[in-house]
């Protein structure tokens, strides 16, 4: 059994981490409702642009030829795999490096052992993991997280979009964490690059779509707003990631500080009795040892 200091130690050391785990939650809380905010204002932005290229679409009538569209054997692949740039937050990077592993292994096997898929590290966490397993990494973004803007992420989207144009990658596929509640985030594997074009439906009319006044023309229009909805996509899986991040953390700190609560408990119970055992030895010490006295009287 402990001894009465050991257990006190013990019982300090998990009112101090109990403490820090607290604290760690209300931090991750504040953080939450800000980026709760950012991506609920950005989901009604970026549905809206796709919508509206959708509608240019369907308006000019074929598909407009545009670099992103463009369809090519798949021989060298990128995938962009958003994590955070800090732990403490549950299962949240491991489930997107395991998302990025079932991706390679369903879909790209025979790219990954020709070593032709790259990867693009969103948080530092993803990047540390992706550099062990000895895989390619491409750039630096391993501190997007931050000062967190659309143009930290502008420069990530770019450099996908630059690949795939000159040739240099024929897929470019996202994996990220999308963000549901507090305690629930899904991993996302979409693909980025070429554009995946949106089923039509036979029975819809086209007397839904505005009646847009076009200048300079539909065609420019739509060349113009590819690039940019791409890295709005791009910079919305980043906000997802970032409000999933905080929500994990608030989660794990909540978990880990009703852990601390019970092992308290466990440890105090631990302490009583272990103080009333002493306690006890010396009362029979004291009783053996007056009964001596006495006998040798």
């Amino acid at each position: 059994m402990a001894s009465l200091k050991e257990v006190r130690n013990r019982i300090v050391s998990v009112q101090s981490t109990q403490q820090i785990t607290k604290a760690m939650k209300m931090v991750a809380a504040a953080k939450l409702r800000r980026a709760q905010d950012s991506i609920i204002r950005m989901r009604p932005y970026a549905q809206r642009l796709s919508q509206i290229l959708t509608n240019l679409s369907e308006l000019t009538g074929e598909s407009v030829s545009n670099p992103y569209t463009v369809k090519r054997d798949i021989n060298r692949v990128l995938i962009i795999a958003v994590t955070s740039d800090r732990g403490l937050a549950g299962a949240f990077n491991s489930n997107v490096l395991k998302g990025v592993t079932s991706l390679v292994a369903e879909k790209y096997a025979a790219q990954m052992a020709a070593g032709n898929v790259e990867f693009v590290a969103i948080g530092k966490k993803g990047h540390e993991a992706l550099l062990k397993k000895g895989y390619k990494v491409n750039g630096d973004f391993t501190h997007v997280f931050g000062k967190l803007s659309f143009d930290t992420v502008r420069v990530a989207a770019e450099l996908a979009m630059d690949g795939f144009r000159n040739g240099t990658y024929d897929q470019v596929e996202i994996v990220y964490n999308e963000f549901k509640n507090v305690a629930t985030q899904i991993v996302r594997r979409e693909q980025f690059l070429p554009i995946v074009e949106k089923e039509k439906d036979e029975n819809a009319k086209n007397t839904n779509i505005p009646d847009y006044v076009f200048e300079p023309s539909k065609e420019e229009i739509i060349q113009e707003l590819i690039p940019k909805s791409l890295k709005i996509q791009v910079y919305k899986a980043v906000l997802e990631s970032n409000a999933s991040e905080h929500g994990a953390r608030m989660t794990a700190m909540d978990k880990a500080t009703e852990n601390a609560g019970e092992l308290l408990k466990a440890l105090k119970l631990s302490y009583n009795r272990t103080r009333q055992a002493a306690i006890t030895t010396e009362i029979l010490e004291i009783v053996g040892g007056a009964e001596a006295l006495a006998a040798s009287r």
